[in-house]
């Protein structure tokens, strides 16, 4: 069965060249942990590539996978969203039956 790899909008791009991610010699590390209120949970920070990453790039800058979390994150899209509430990554997860009100949580 193929797993397509998760889609990075340009606007997430955008962001990170915004903040100087490739200028601090970082990525966006976007992994999927156990936890949350709903089982699993995104992390989502800025790191360095490690060896076992997929990595998908756009604007000079790029956005790391862990081998782990890339089941969970198959066509999926990781976007950057502003809001009133506040700007963020966001993560639009096919794979997740449902979700948290917060949206940082999710089941599968």
């Amino acid at each position: 069965m193929l797993t397509l790899p998760p889609i990075v909008t340009p606007r997430a791009f955008e962001r990170l060249a915004e903040i100087g991610a490739a200028a601090q010699g970082k990525a966006l590390r976007v992994a999927v942990e156990g936890g949350g209120c709903s089982g699993f949970q995104y992390e989502i920070d800025l790191d360095e590539p490690k060896e076992d990453d997929l990595i998908l790039e756009g604007a000079g800058e790029k956005v790391l996978i862990d081998s782990v979390s890339l089941p969970f994150l198959a066509s999926a899209t990781i976007d950057f969203s502003e809001e009133l509430i506040g700007a963020r990554f966001v993560i639009n997860n096919p794979n997740a039956s449902s979700s948290c009100g917060c949206g940082t949580s999710f089941s599968i």
